[in-house]
């Protein structure tokens, strides 16, 4: 039998590298997307146990460039036992600054947080089908249910993963499990867009604090390889943030 094998976009830093080393380590092939930035993604490559692993380019917005990379992990692999979304962009914006939250930045937010995904989806379906109890999970926010974020544009983007999730949860079923997974405040690149008394502030309003990237990768798994009967919904991995 074949080693299980994963997809991971944004798998070259951040969650997504944390996520494709615990894969890894796990005995999984995995196979890293990445947007730009290619010394990132071979770095990371370079640091998963195993053998058999690949990065792929793909831009998530651009469904073209998704649709290449499926056939390069395609070519490579005969099937997916797992596909994580979790690429994601974002930039701070005041909420009641509107004018801030121009075209460009929303479209954006929207192609690459809601579109993305549904592009990934769509793309890498057939390599899905090919396993049994295929596991699709996708990158939500505890923000998609604060409707309190980096922007009005991310909260709303973030929703929307979370409604596809239930949509494809029962469009996929019951081949393929389909799972969210939405944390709270992660140190990830994507935490210096604070300044330090924000961040201080943000892990001091979160009950369990800051996550580390390792701690929503650990959640990822689990919903891939510990939780047989739950689809169409999203996971809170938010430190409590919720609850404030």
């Amino acid at each position: 039998m074949s080693a299980r094998s994963v997809a991971v976009t944004g798998g070259n830093r951040g969650i997504g590298a944390a996520t494709a080393r615990l894969f890894a380590d796990q005995g999984w092939r995995v196979a890293i997307l990445y947007g730009s930035d290619h010394a990132s993604a071979e770095a990371t490559l370079g640091s998963l146990a195993g053998e058999g692993h690949l990065i792929a380019q793909a831009d998530v917005a651009d469904s073209a460039a998704v649709a290449a990379a499926a056939a390069t992990v395609g070519a490579a692999f005969d099937g997916l036992d797992a596909l994580v979304n979790n690429a994601g962009w974002t930039r701070p914006v005041p909420h009641h600054d509107l004018d801030a939250l121009d075209d460009a930045l929303i479209e954006r937010v929207f192609r690459i947080n809601a579109m993305g995904p549904l592009y990934c989806v769509r793309s890498f379906l057939p390599l899905l089908r090919r396993r049994e109890r295929a596991v699709i999970v996708n990158l939500s926010s505890v923000a998609a249910r604060r409707g309190q974020g980096s922007s009005v544009a991310y909260c709303g983007a973030k929703a929307a993963v979370d409604t596809m999730t239930i949509s494809l949860g029962r469009a996929l079923a019951p081949s393929i499990r389909v799972v969210a997974v939405a944390p709270g405040p992660v140190d990830t690149d994507m935490a210096r867009m604070w300044t330090p008394e924000q961040h201080a502030a943000i892990g001091k309003a979160t009950p369990l604090g800051w996550a580390a990237p390792e701690d929503i990768a650990v959640t990822i798994y689990a919903a891939v390889t510990m939780m047989p009967k739950v689809t169409g919904t999203t996971i809170l991995a938010d430190g409590g943030r919720a609850l404030v």
